[in-house]
């Protein structure tokens, strides 16, 4: 927690330096895009094959979970398991990546602009993988 409000301090800090503009709020647009920005990133950092190297030493491999993802169990104790826990869980993850969008958003908002709509593009993508491979099921 003090980890957390210490980079959320830390980004404020270097927005009022850098003379960026906290907004009052943000549009419609960037919360939905950073929404499936969030949901999209945060399961490809915890559950993606290709990112396994880096919950390595963090969690075993313990199979598959899914299409294009990785079932994986927590090791070690204290800190390092708690790692773990943030590395392998998108739901703890999205926290984080939730808010270093929203960070973005103040610091760099073309380049936040554009992840985000890239990550929503993958998101919709997957969504679209999902519904041919269920019709291709229902017609089979």
């Amino acid at each position: 927690m003090a980890t957390y409000a210490g980079l959320v301090a830390g980004v404020a800090l270097l927005a009022r330096v850098t003379g960026r503009e906290i907004p009052r709020q943000l549009s419609t647009a960037d919360v939905i895009r950073c929404a499936a920005a969030t949901q999209k990133l945060s399961r490809l950092l915890t559950k993606d094959p290709v990112t396994s190297p880096l919950r390595a030493p963090f969690a075993s491999y313990e199979g598959t979970a899914g299409p294009a993802e990785l079932r994986e169990e927590v090791r070690g104790t204290g800190g390092r398991k708690t790692i773990g826990e943030m590395v392998t869980c998108p739901f703890c993850a999205s926290v984080w990546v939730g808010t270093a969008l929203t960070a973005g958003l103040v610091c760099l908002p073309r380049t936040t602009r554009l992840a985000t709509a890239t990550l929503t593009a993958l998101a919709g993508a997957d969504l679209l993988q999902f519904a041919h491979a269920l019709l291709e099921k229902a017609a089979s």
